[in-house]
């Protein structure tokens, strides 16, 4: 996923970031009134696109009669290029790197870009944001502090801000991203107005993601669970409609080269959902991810759940620096173990099916 797409703002007057936020944009900026704003959205949606286009229609010197942003004016100028003195958005570093709104204190080159970029917002971080919204706004139009996703707040760097999110000054907003509501504090919870994005229309997806560049993308969205990012990011990582047809076939025959040159956590990602989708075929129910007529029809559902479970397991450490090529040959063999049909077996014992 590229930064225009991860952490767009309106670059149109009255155009949005992605065209499925267009009704929700509006609909928030005609009812919001209260001082914070907590945004629901599966990942791959836009849930920082969405804030972002908020708080640029809110700074906006010269916002159209549907009040979304000129996309003209200095602050939007000022926003577009991510030096607007009202604005905050504080991102873990990994998505900071990812979509270029850096803190002043980043250093993405030399010695310090080769760290590994944390995952979490940190304590430090929180402290810089709640002494920011201390100060007085520069425009005149208030202050916006962008908070995505409440996930990666630590308990040090949630308490830190936690003061600030139930009363920050006045003329301040305060917009938050999540996709797990039970990941933030009650207090927190009761004080904001919620804002739920639904999944995009798979055809408008498509459509979008088409124009995009990515052919077939019906086959991409469906692996995806229809959000078009995500979907976006699977294409741009070299991972088309073609190797996502043919990946149930070629780890059910043990093909080794099946996931090579796919990321540890992609590889991970995609054949959980493999998983889910033989589950649900050896169940009755219709698959979500992979075309039906791609997956084994007779796989041994114990099997499978005990194979869910040891992906679940290993993803819990996805992050972990793997031997790519080592982790990809496992991962291939105890997926064609797991999708052997039942027809194909010698009977079991009792015990082979406790070692399962």
């Amino acid at each position: 996923m590229t930064a225009t797409t991860a952490a767009a703002a309106i670059g149109e007057p009255g155009v949005p970031p992605l065209p499925w936020l267009a009704g929700a944009l509006r609909e928030t900026l005609a009812q919001q009134r209260g001082h914070a704003l907590l945004v629901q959205a599966a990942p791959g949606i836009g849930a920082l696109p969405f804030a972002l286009a908020l708080a640029q229609s809110w700074l906006c010197e010269a916002p159209g009669a549907d009040a979304l942003a000129c996309a003209r004016c200095p602050s939007c100028r000022a926003l577009q290029a991510h030096v607007h003195p009202d604005l905050r958005v504080l991102l873990p570093e990994t998505l900071r790197r990812e979509t270029g709104w850096l803190l002043a204190d980043d250093k993405p080159e030399g010695e310090e870009g080769k760290r590994k970029p944390s995952r979490q917002i940190r304590i430090d971080e929180a402290r810089a944001a709640t002494d920011w919204v201390g100060r007085t706004g520069a425009r005149g139009r208030g202050k916006i502090l962008v908070l995505h996703p409440v996930e990666a707040l630590n308990e040090h760097s949630a308490s830190a801000l936690l003061k600030t999110v139930e009363e920050p000054p006045a003329g301040t907003r305060v917009l938050l991203t999540c996709s797990d509501p039970l990941a933030i504090l009650p207090t927190v919870r009761s004080r904001c107005q919620i804002v739920r994005l639904a999944v995009p229309d798979a055809d408008a997806a498509s459509r979008w993601l088409a124009g995009q560049g990515v052919a077939r993308a019906e086959v991409l969205l469906a692996g995806c669970g229809g959000r078009p990012l995500d979907a976006l990011a699977l294409a741009r990582q070299g991972i088309d409609a073609q190797a996502w047809e043919a990946l149930p076939a070629a780890v059910a025959r043990g093909q080794l080269d099946a996931l090579a040159g796919w990321p540890v956590p992609r590889a991970l990602d995609a054949l959980f959902k493999l998983c889910c989708d033989a589950l649900a075929r050896s169940a009755g129910a219709p698959p979500r991810y992979f075309d039906a007529a791609r997956l084994p029809a007779d796989a041994d559902p114990v099997r499978l759940a005990a194979w869910a479970a040891e992906l679940g397991r290993i993803a819990r450490h996805a992050d972990h620096p793997w031997h790519e090529a080592l982790m990809a040959e496992a991962l291939v063999a105890r997926a064609q173990a797991a999708l052997v049909p039942r027809a194909s077996r010698p009977r079991a014992t009792g015990l082979d099916t406790l070692r399962a």
